[in-house]
């Protein structure tokens, strides 16, 4: 399992080059019996061997550019990549012009060496969680492979791509969970900052309000190493917290409600051992996070901004798949005064929620409130689409509604179905957030190791 801190001790120590890394990354890519075909949209290959071999000169010369210096990379479709067409997913933007320049995101990995190896599939235009996409086809989850398990969306190349180890770190958006659930399904960890903190320009947006952009890894360690990238801030090591004494809020509300049984299961036995760690677990009722009907009725912030953006498409939506389409749509019926009446309302909401937040490191729930179910179910009908849509984004959009960070890390036992744990904080509380997702990662270490080494 590939992490910042193993593959730079190893480049560092000679014992292997960013050269055979990229290797390594377009040989899962090619993989016959892989999803890369899937899981990227295109792929770099010759431009990440140039990279590869600039990082590898530089290190011989002494010079190493950040933490992640010549390792491997993915970027979700939705990023401008200069020279090349953003299709967000989409056959509708196919002929677009190129872009004229890296997005920012995209250029901050390329000035700290991170070779870039392609970019990665994605629901259309990232209005989805599923992962489903019937125009480059849906790339299956790691897990259960057999029978053809959804990724999570919007960002499932991503997950996949970093679940099957074809880069070090994928590069995501999350609106409403698309870096996270995808994460939690596939087994890895996932980390949406606050949205404020990683330039969204140069990102095809579905949400003005709502977007924010963040790394899929392998550890938390990881996911702090390119958020440092990804923000422009200084490299420096997360605090070392213990879990001991940590103060964790477990919000009992429709969070925790209607859970898959393997989910309860890998969710109270993370509990018992932080618990068991001297983390002090304290439960109490949040009724901010049971009204999430009214933040997202039609869609929200994202039906009313993604309207304002496609609106120019009307009438193209033949092109659309029809039910991102009819998502869209949703949003024509949202007037002016419905925009401000839910500007104030997350107002409100976030003055309520930071406030019980205050004497709490972080609150914890699971991820998403289910296992991944199979493409097959998911794809059965509108019915079920919309349904299974509605149950995998369930939790994760109250961190977005309050402008917050959340940081997804697996929490599931060896062989089990993974099962993300979610780690909460409010805005800017980024660093403590993964210095506390670190701190439970490590408590819950002799599970999560078993069944990354069963991942392979």
């Amino acid at each position: 399992m590939w992490t910042v801190a193993g593959l730079t001790a190893e480049l560092a120590a000679g014992r292997t080059s960013s050269r055979a890394l990229v290797e390594q990354s377009l040989a899962r890519i090619a993989d016959p019996g892989g999803e890369g075909a899937r899981a990227f949209l295109k792929v770099y290959a010759e431009t990440a061997r140039a990279e590869a071999d600039l990082a590898d000169r530089l290190r011989a010369g002494g010079v190493v550019r950040s933490p992640v210096d010549g390792l491997p990379v993915s970027v979700k479709d939705l990023f401008d990549v200069g020279g090349d067409v953003t299709r967000a997913g989409s056959r509708l933007l196919a002929d677009a012009p190129p872009a004229a320049r890296d997005a920012p995101p995209v250029a901050r990995l390329r000035a700290a060496g991170a070779p870039i190896v392609g970019r990665t599939n994605m629901v259309e235009f990232a209005f989805g969680t599923t992962g489903l996409n019937p125009h480059y086809g849906t790339p299956r989850n790691p897990w259960d492979r057999a029978a053809g398990r959804l990724p999570g969306g919007s960002s499932s190349g991503a997950a996949v791509a970093q679940a099957d180890g074809m880069c070090a770190m994928a590069l995501g958006s999350d609106t409403r969970g698309s870096v996270r659930q995808p994460a939690a399904l596939c087994g890895v960890t996932g980390f949406k900052p606050t949205a404020r903190r990683v330039p969204r320009e140069g990102g095809f947006p579905l949400s003005y309000t709502l977007d924010s952009i963040g790394p899929l890894a392998n550890t938390v360690a990881c996911c702090a190493a390119y958020d440092a990238v990804l923000a422009g801030e200084p490299h420096a090591p997360l605090a070392d917290l213990p879990a001991r004494g940590l103060r964790l809020l477990v919000p009992r509300s429709s969070l925790l409600d209607d859970l898959d049984p393997a989910v309860a299961r890998a969710f109270e036995a993370a509990l018992s051992r932080l618990s068991a760690g001297g983390a002090v677990l304290i439960e109490r009722p949040v009724a901010a996070f049971d009204r999430q009907a009214e933040y997202f009725r039609n869609g929200g912030f994202a039906g009313a901004e993604a309207y304002a953006i496609h609106r120019r498409w009307e009438g193209r939506l033949a092109e659309y798949d029809p039910r991102v389409a009819q998502r869209i749509l949703l949003g024509k019926g949202i007037g002016a005064a419905d925009y401000v009446e839910l500007c104030l309302l997350r107002a409100a909401y976030m003055r309520e929620v930071e406030a019980l937040l205050a004497p709490f490191d972080a609150f914890l729930m699971p991820t998403t409130p289910c296992v991944a179910p199979t493409i097959a179910e998911v794809d059965r009908s509108d019915e079920d689409y919309f349904r299974w849509n509605m149950r995998i984004l369930r939790n994760v959009g109250v961190v977005n509604f309050l402008d917050g960070c959340a940081l997804t890390l697996p929490c599931h036992a060896h062989g089990a179905a993974p099962v993300g744990l979610s780690v909460c904080g409010v805005a800017l509380a980024d660093r403590h957030v993964l210095a506390v997702g670190a701190a439970l990662e490590r408590a819950l270490e002799p599970v999560t190791q078993r069944a990354a080494a069963a991942r392979g």
